[in-house]
């Protein structure tokens, strides 16, 4: 926001002074009201204000444009202020008459919906002739017909509003061309009438000026505004001059007294090129009180109805944000050298009790994968649809630059009033790692390395643990274990897990609608140091060990509750099947088998484990192919990496 840097602001301060500490207390101003007492407040000087809004060109852009200033008009139309004023270049123009009529019934059928009063200026686009016939004056005299004067002024609650002309045509040539300094001069006639004026508004609060060049940054606009300058500056009431044609915000001053304003777009062609710069799509609202003025820049888009936001949109909006996940149906796998190709069904369903606007694209980070194009559709309330998604992928390799194929969402909920965009998500393309060919066991010991936001997950369809005993297993060496951190885990309310917490060893499992823990007593785990942690369950109990040595039990009776969420390596898991309180570190050998591996008081645990019937899931973190953990036991399971979790060497 700029401001004036008028005094005023202190004079608007006015401190309330509290008189008195019991009931009925009253202040020394009278506009304020308690039976209590407290730090003195201070209120806003009772003065008067008002607030215009100032729109920027619509026009040398493309023709869904209007849809932009239509935006804008509704939401001006919400914040209520007095008037709306332009800066010129209002249509396309450039054309003859016919279609410049078009263009003007469409722009003021926009501009009449406003709520206040508005106030055209003219641009090149409003009144430049193209085309066959072209009279001397161009499109002048039919703009003053259809949209006003080419310069004028009106007073409003002591303020004087003036609006020039910046497209008068050369004087010598006839010329109108806003690059040429020769065709950028304010003539005689417009140059007297504005020193007239500015003696007629002399006694105003503020003075306001609009037009559509911003002549004061010269160029090939020359040094005629020097002159027009000192005519405003003499006036000595001129507070604020607002122009447009360029595109892009831009600010002068205070010079002289005078600020000078550059709005860039509503609705015109606009390259963003940096938006939080100014290169966008705006409106400035100017509130006028007696000491200055405050101006602020709206982006269409940023204004709200709040009365829009009923409990309905609030939580059916939030619900369609948390269930936007499409169901994913896929059996493609690549084969070795990292080809695919084939369908994945895709159903997209509405949760809600209101329309809802779906898109869903394929993309990838890897450039290598091609697709059928995205599926557009509004679902009504509950309904579903299904499409099938056709994926392909060359002979482009399998290794660390395979990325997985994913869907992109995006819905926004329909309301009776308006649209409401929720955040577009991504999710994977699920695809099966096929059948490897087992790696060699690598001269140098590989671990999985996790950076405290990585981790590897595996289907629970992938993992399938029978009712009964298992083991769940693995080498961990951490960089810090501060706070919570999951080691292996399937939980949440169900299942089991390995957690590591503070450097405290914890193995549970859901056993009889509660978690049965074994935990150790105090941190065992220390970093920089490897250490094999082992949970185990025979039927009947549960056990913690840690290094060989049992370090916590608990008796564990009844049948243990089941989930679809993912095993996840290196976190815990949430109940969306994401990983969280990530372990930081290095992990090896993670084991799980449907029999109780360990009993007693303590072992010596194996540097690499082997795999037999037993095993359910068994990595030795030798390689990775692409996206995978390669996965050693007999079913072939094979995690997916997330977040950078990588194998690396062990040196």
């Amino acid at each position: 926001m700029e401001r004036n840097t008028s005094p005023r602001w202190t004079a608007r301060l006015l401190p309330l002074l509290l008189l008195g500490v019991t009931a009925g207390l009253v202040s020394q101003d009278e506009r304020f009201l308690t039976s209590r007492t407290g730090r003195p407040l201070t209120l806003p000087l009772d003065e008067p204000s008002f607030q215009f809004a100032v729109f920027a060109d619509r026009t040398g852009g493309p023709a869904d444009g209007v849809r932009i200033l239509q935006q804008a008009v509704d939401e001006t139309n919400l914040i209520g202020p007095d008037m709306v004023l332009t800066v010129g270049d209002l249509i396309n123009g450039y054309n003859t008459t016919p279609e410049w009529m078009a263009q003007m019934t469409e722009y003021r059928g926009i501009m009449d919906q406003l709520d206040c009063p508005w106030f055209p200026v003219a641009g090149n686009h409003d009144v430049y002739w193209r085309g066959p016939g072209k009279p001397p004056e161009e499109h002048e005299d039919r703009y003053e017909e259809h949209f006003g004067p080419l310069w004028y002024a009106f007073e409003h609650k002591g303020s004087w509003f003036i609006i020039l002309y910046t497209d008068e045509p050369d004087p010598d040539t006839g010329l109108r061309d806003y690059t040429k300094a020769s065709s950028q001069r304010m003539s005689p006639v417009q140059f007297e009438w504005l020193r007239d004026t500015l003696g007629t508004t002399s006694e105003a609060d503020h003075v306001f000026v609009f037009l559509h060049h911003p002549r004061w940054n010269r160029g090939n606009y020359g040094d005629d505004w020097d002159r027009v300058h000192e005519l405003l500056a003499g006036a000595g009431n001129v507070r604020a001059v607002f122009a447009g044609h360029i595109h892009r915000m831009q600010y002068v001053g205070p010079r002289d007294g005078i600020e000078y304003f550059t709005l860039a777009t509503t609705g015109a062609n606009q390259g963003s090129v940096v938006p939080e710069a100014g290169y966008l799509h705006h409106y400035d609202l100017v509130t006028v009180r007696e000491g200055g003025i405050d101006v602020v820049t709206f982006p269409v888009g940023s204004a709200q109805d709040p009365r829009a936001i009923t409990r309905e949109v609030s939580e059916q909006t939030a619900w369609l944000a948390r269930n936007l996940k499409p169901m994913i149906t896929s059996e493609l796998s690549p084969d070795a050298w990292g080809s695919v190709r084939g369908a994945v069904d895709v159903t997209v369903r509405n949760p809600t009790n209101r329309p809802v606007d779906f898109t869903v694209t394929p993309i990838s980070d890897d450039l290598f994968w091609s697709f059928s194009d995205h599926w557009h559709g509004v679902l009504g309330p509950g309904a579903e649809e299904s499409f099938e998604l056709r994926v392909s992928r060359p002979r482009a390799g399998l290794d660390a630059g395979f990325r997985l194929p994913e869907l992109e969402v995006a819905a926004d909920y329909l309301s009776d009033t308006a649209r409401f965009s929720v955040p577009s998500r991504r999710f994977s393309v699920p695809l099966s790692a096929g059948t490897w060919e087992a790696p060699s066991a690598p001269d140098l010991e590989h671990v999985l390395a996790l950076s405290g936001r990585a981790a590897a997950q595996i289907g629970s369809d992938e993992v399938q643990l029978p009712q009964g005993p298992f083991t769940l297993e693995a080498w961990v060496n951490g960089d810090a274990y501060g706070g919570r951190r999951g080691l292996i885990n399937k939980t949440e309310q169900s299942e089991y897990g390995l957690f590591a917490s503070d450097g405290v060893p914890s193995f549970l499992v859901y056993l009889g609608g509660a978690y049965r823990t074994a935990s150790a007593d105090e941190a065992l785990l220390h970093p920089g140091k490897w250490h094999h942690v082992a949970g185990v369950y025979d039927g009947a109990e549960v056990r913690l060990y840690v290094d060989g040595v049992l370090s916590g039990r608990a008796s564990a009776p009844a049948e243990r509750k089941l989930n679809a969420l993912p095993l996840t390596i290196g976190a815990d898991v949430n109940n969306k099947g994401a990983a969280v309180d990530h372990h930081s570190g290095r992990m090896d050998e993670v084991r799980l088998s449907k029999v109780a591996r360990y009993e007693g008081e303590r072992f010596t645990p194996a540097r690499r484990h082997s795999t037999d019937e037993d095993t359910l899931l068994l990595l030795h973190a030798d390689a990775a192919m692409g996206p995978w953990l390669h996965g050693a036991s007999p079913a072939g399971a094979h995690p997916l990496l997330l977040g950078g979790a990588r194998v690396q060497a062990e040196l």
